[in-house]
């Protein structure tokens, strides 16, 4: 099972070391390489392959040095149009950003990327390079500081509507709480996110009660305490697990089938991981075989099963499900 989950995790790398969302071939666009989906996709690879995680963590780098421009103008003035934010998708060969309208702001992935590059600091992995790598690390503190990222209204995870999202706030505070040991956090960021976060909990936003999204704060962010935690375990559990997979929230459109929201693969792992961290393992193993059970013939996670059926997008391998899936084998 690792091994076959492995063997196509790296086959969604470039040799730039950035990971395509899914096959390299599909016609759904996800070819390109996303921000989050590249840092959810090395957890997998974390007790296999260090140097490969490096090489992706180096091309993000260059990602954000490609566009510092675009991070100074937007440090200076706080941005108003989706376009003069830190996009969410590139080539993953040349490091473009794609400019069409894709719902581009996405806050948490800017706080994922500073909480995962902190850790590997911490292991002493050489992802730094030089001082350039840290100067950018550091702009991308004083960009969440210039956006405010505590009420700002973003895309999310989902990348659909703007509002505040708890998940996006989560993943920022625990970013910078991370990162601070290696780079100035100002105090009053730190503040202004627990004071925001807290708020919202244990809602995902104005319009959201229940949402898979949530599952990042326990695991990999680790920002919510244990009563929050289970709050929102217990709701997505109770509203949004389904036979397949867990629905991403009420009333879903995306791969909508007769009204039915699709199942999305990767939320069995997620739940195996945390309840595994929880010490829960009766529901650890449950989610562990409920994950086994998403998988096609050829070990691979889909993305997601159409509603209340046994048929699977196109996305396949969905890499950060993948990766989500060796993570849970190996906490077995």
């Amino acid at each position: 099972m690792i091994d076959e989950s492995l063997k196509l995790l790296r086959e969604l790398r470039y040799d730039s070391g950035l990971f395509s969302a899914a096959k390299k071939n599909v016609k759904t666009g996800y070819d390109k390489a996303w921000i989050r989906d590249n840092i959810y996709c090395t957890f997998g690879l974390e007790s296999y392959d260090n140097e490969d995680i490096v090489k992706t963590f180096q091309a993000l780098l260059d990602i954000f040095l490609k566009y510092e421009y675009k991070i100074n103008y937007a440090i200076k003035h706080k941005p108003v149009h989706a376009y003069e934010y830190i996009h969410a998708r590139y080539n993953p060969l040349t490091f473009q950003e794609y400019n069409e309208e894709w719902g581009n702001k996405q806050n948490d992935a800017v706080g994922a990327f500073l909480f995962k590059i902190a850790e590997l600091i911490d292991k002493d992995l050489k992802v730094i390079r030089n001082m350039n790598d840290l100067r950018i690390i550091q702009k991308l503190v004083f960009y969440l500081e210039s956006i405010e990222y505590w009420h700002d209204k973003d895309n999310g995870i989902w990348e659909e509507n703007e509002e505040v999202h708890a998940s996006s706030i989560g993943a920022c505070l625990a970013g910078l709480k991370a990162i601070s040991k290696h780079v100035y956090v100002p105090l009053s960021l730190i503040k202004n996110g627990e004071k925001a976060l807290n708020k919202l909990l244990p809602r995902e936003s104005e319009t959201k009660d229940a949402d898979l999204a949530l599952l990042s704060l326990i695991y990999p962010f680790n920002i919510m305490n244990k009563k929050q935690a289970m709050q929102v375990l217990e709701n997505i559990e109770k509203n949004l697990a389904r036979e397949k997979g867990v629905i991403r929230y009420l009333g879903d459109k995306y791969y909508n089938l007769n009204g039915l929201e699709a199942e999305w693969c990767f939320g069995f792992p997620w739940l195996a991981i945390i309840y595994k961290e929880l010490g829960i393992m009766n529901k650890y193993y449950y989610y562990l075989q409920k994950s086994f059970e998403c998988l096609t013939e050829n070990y691979e996670m889909p993305e997601l099963y159409f509603g209340n059926t046994d048929i699977y997008n196109e996305n396949t391998p969905l890499g950060w499900g993948q990766s989500l899936l060796i993570v849970a084998v190996d906490r077995n």
